[in-house]
Formats: C-alpha cells, sequence, structure tokens
C-alpha cells in the first residue's frame, strides 16, 4: 500500500521557509520541528527568497488591468442587486394596486 502524499498550505510553506530564510536555527532543527523533510525546506527558503521582491514590485498593466476589471465587476453586481430589489418593490406595489383598483 502506497503512502498518501501530504498537501501544505501556502502560509505554511511561507512559514517555514521564512524561518529558514531569517537563519536563526539550521534547517535540520527547522525541519524536525515541522515534520518535513530537510530538502523541502531548503527548497521552500529558495522560492521564498526569489520571490520576495515581488512583494514591494509595482503592479505591472496586466495586474492593473485585472483589479479595475474587478472594482467595475463589483459594481456592476452592486448595481444589479440594486435593481432586483427595486424591481421587488415594484411588483409588490403594482399586486397592491390591482387589489384596491378591483375593489374600487
Amino acid at each position: 500500500m502506497s503512502k498518501k502524499r501530504r498537501a501544505f498550505s501556502a502560509e505554511f510553506k511561507a512559514k517555514v521557509g521564512l524561518e529558514a530564510l531569517k537563519g536563526i536555527e539550521p534547517i535540520y532543527v527547522i525541519a524536525q520541528r515541522h515534520e518535513v523533510h530537510p530538502v523541502q525546506v531548503s527548497q521552500w527558503k529558495k522560492e521564498v527568497s526569489e520571490r520576495l521582491p515581488e512583494v514591494f514590485a509595482k503592479p505591472s498593466a496586466q495586474v492593473r488591468d485585472e483589479i479595475e476589471r474587478n472594482r467595475k465587476e463589483k459594481e456592476l453586481y452592486a448595481r444589479i442587486g440594486q435593481l432586483q430589489m427595486e424591481l421587488e418593490g415594484l411588483k409588490k406595489s403594482w399586486r397592491i394596486w390591482r387589489v384596491r383598483s378591483a375593489a374600487a
């Protein structure tokens, strides 16, 4: 029977990689504490050090466009919700008006 692979969250990988990057403790100690292989800790450390500059980089035009598109999409959904509420109110008032005019 084969062992099932463990899946680690991005937060966990970042935490362990950053801890290894600090260099306070040896990698093998960090690996033991988190119950992972030292090679895995080294890989996460390398990835953290390579991708850290992305945190401070200015967003590219593509990222800015995506952010703007998401903002517009949220506004549209909010407007759709508002219009649906108005429509329900108009339907309700129309039903009330029909009942009153039929009774008169």
